[in-house]
């Protein structure tokens, strides 16, 4: 574990909070303009230049409402549940490498018959040289860094099940258990898609996975798990309720969802959860599968100066935000799923191709093969699993169903005979 820096510490606390809060604001800025984009409109233009001070407005308007909490309410887990919406979410925050990092030291094994003085002052040696170091994480050298958010992505749902419950209205309450089985659902895959990278690496540490992607070519991990990158994708839109997932809020049949009964501020940190969500599943996406601040290699010929952790900076941000960018667009791209489609991708086709990839990774680890076979397996699973679906028994969004002909001799118009 790194040593503890007060000042850094706060500097990076009072960083992260200032630029995940105005980002969430200005990304739905642009979530306004590519929908107003896609569907041939202007969208906001009328505060600030292009409308570039429209997310200063909105902010204002949240704090500015009045605060309204229906009589019929359970106010102590009313007022509870957007508390714990933006914290659980915020914290996860705390592991996100944001910048360069360093690999927290491994540890150096004892000789057998040897002297085992010389291998602990080696240890103490790497490890006063790593708290040396600068880290741009904020809890660096944590081992379990993406069980850790894993573990707040799950306590998120407590928020979304407090809001539905303690509002005491059908629809919210609908939309919380929608929620709910969404994501117990869909956190099987999530948890499948990363295993086989952790199986590859060697480790459950964000700073250890990009120091791998670093080393080895440097190769980016979506060369070999591009199913799994696939899988953890569309398992952490479905964790994020976006588009085509968002059936916990759907606007048709449950009006807001689990937060129809909030308005003004609480309304807007239900909202500011949510982006930050994306937020961290786009930095996830980008640090286990695209390098982090890896750049194919051409950061090294800046050496370790500040311009180069400049660049590092804005590498893994800029990742972060075309991926944020990707959802949005995917947003108003495909319609949204039945809540049984939901249910039938994540429990017939993601949680199969999921331990299938394990498995392939296993074989392919176990024989030390080369590791671009599990490039091809996972083509090959992708395609296998499209024929079968389309061929077999038809889509899992359009199931094919069985024709039962009617019986002759009925009336027009009929098309059920009973018995």
């Amino acid at each position: 574990m790194a040593a503890f820096d007060p000042t850094m510490t706060a500097a990076l606390i009072v960083a992260l909070l200032a630029g995940a809060l105005g980002l969430a604001g200005y990304l739905v800025l642009s979530e306004r303009k590519i929908a107003a984009w896609i569907q041939d409109r202007l969208g906001p233009n009328r505060v600030g230049p292009g409308g570039l001070f429209q997310p200063i407005a909105d902010g204002a308007k949240m704090f500015l409402k009045e605060e309204v909490i229906p009589a019929h309410v359970d106010k102590v887990f009313y007022l509870l549940a957007p508390v714990v919406s933006v914290s659980t979410a915020l914290l996860a925050l705390a592991v996100i490498p944001v910048g360069p990092t360093v690999p927290p030291p491994e540890a150096v094994p004892l000789p057998a018959g040897g002297n085992a003085a010389a291998a602990v002052e080696q240890f103490l040696d790497t490890q006063a040289d790593y708290q040396q170091r600068r880290h741009y994480v904020l809890a660096p050298g944590l081992d379990v860094g993406v069980l850790y958010v894993f573990a707040l992505g799950s306590l998120a749902v407590y928020g979304v099940i407090l809001a539905g419950w303690s509002s005491n209205n059908k629809y919210s309450l609908l939309g919380c258990l929608r929620a709910s089985a969404q994501i117990v659902s869909y956190e099987i895959p999530l948890g499948l898609a990363v295993l086989g990278v952790f199986l590859i690496v060697g480790s459950l540490n964000l700073e250890t996975i990009i120091d791998w992607q670093t080393r080895h070519g440097p190769y980016w991990m979506i060369l070999f798990q591009p199913l799994a990158l696939l899988i953890f994708m569309v398992s952490l839109y479905a964790e994020d309720n976006r588009l085509p997932f968002d059936l916990s809020e759907a606007e048709q049949e449950l009006v807001g969802g689990y937060h129809t009964e909030y308005s003004s501020m609480k309304l807007g940190l239900m909202l500011l959860a949510e982006y930050v969500h994306l937020m961290i599943s786009s930095f996830l996406i980008a640090t286990i599968f695209l390098g982090g601040w890896s750049l194919f290699g051409l950061e090294q010929l800046l050496g370790d100066g500040p311009l180069a952790a400049a660049v590092k900076v804005l590498a893994v941000c800029g990742k972060m935000l075309l991926l944020v960018l990707f959802a949005q667009v995917i947003r108003w791209t495909i319609p949204r799923f039945r809540f049984d489609q939901l249910m039938n991708l994540a429990w017939k086709v993601l949680i199969p191709l999921g331990l299938l990839n394990v498995a392939c990774v296993l074989v392919v680890m176990q024989y030390r093969w080369p590791l671009w076979l599990l490039t091809a397996s996972s083509i090959g699973l992708f395609l296998g699993a499209g024929y079968l679906s389309s061929r077999w028994r038809g889509s899992v969004t359009q199931p094919r169903r069985k024709v039962v002909p009617l019986p002759p001799g009925l009336p027009p118009g009929v098309t059920f005979a009973g018995r």
